[in-house]
């Protein structure tokens, strides 16, 4: 039996990269190609598809409001992340918004494929590092780290501000107000008990959720 894929990735040659890779299967093939969120949500409603690769970062939509449009439209349709972010970013708010596995893109290819087997036959995929992630997720709110305290939105515009976007920028980007972005940022901070900037790029710098 094939199976129909759908790959969703901004950058044409990691589409290209995966339709390649599975094309040596037997089971895995590549039916059709998104390149932002609209596309993606085209390809959803209207194909018969058995799995979704899905980058985290479309353009035109968050990724995590993409995976959870997706799943709204199809639920029992499984998403794998295939994401150059790490794992320390965005695998566990991935898992908790119904995606059935995240793989970054900085794995061993080896892993591709018995990933892709494995959430098509219904199960869930985790590395050994997600794994721990969502462990430490599940443990009492004391203990877990201070970002898993934040809400996806507010988690999107804690990563923009680490990496030094301007206010305006993130509002333009995200179609929200400037006073929206700085209520946000004001959560952000009393949920994560810090007074300054400087104090959450250290943060993300010691939990690793700045890209390399």
């Amino acid at each position: 039996m094939t199976h129909a894929i759908l790959v969703a990735d901004d950058h044409t040659i990691i589409r290209d990269g995966l339709r390649k890779i599975l094309e040596d299967t037997d089971d895995l093939r590549v039916v059709a190609e998104a390149a932002h969120g609209a596309e993606v949500m085209e390809c959803v409603r209207t194909l018969v598809l058995d799995l979704v690769i899905l980058d985290m970062s479309m353009p035109g939509r968050n990724g995590l409001d993409l995976l959870k449009a997706i799943k709204a439209e199809k639920p029992k349709l499984p998403v794998l992340i295939f994401s150059m972010h790490p794992e320390e970013q965005y695998a566990v708010r991935a898992i908790r918004s119904g995606a059935s596995g995240y793989l970054s893109k900085e794995s061993d290819s080896d892993l591709l494929i018995p990933a892709l087997r494995r959430v098509i036959g219904g199960n869930l995929y985790v590395s050994p590092k997600t794994a721990e992630l969502l462990a430490t997720d599940s443990s009492p709110l004391s203990d877990a780290p201070l970002h898993t305290r934040l809400s996806d939105r507010e988690y999107e515009v804690f990563t923009r501000i680490v990496k030094g976007q301007s206010m305006m920028d993130m509002a333009n980007e995200l179609s929200l107000s400037i006073k929206t972005v700085s209520t946000h940022k004001s959560h952000i901070m009393d949920k994560m008990r810090m007074d300054s900037t400087v104090e959450m790029v250290r943060y993300a710098l010691k939990h690793g959720l700045l890209d390399d």
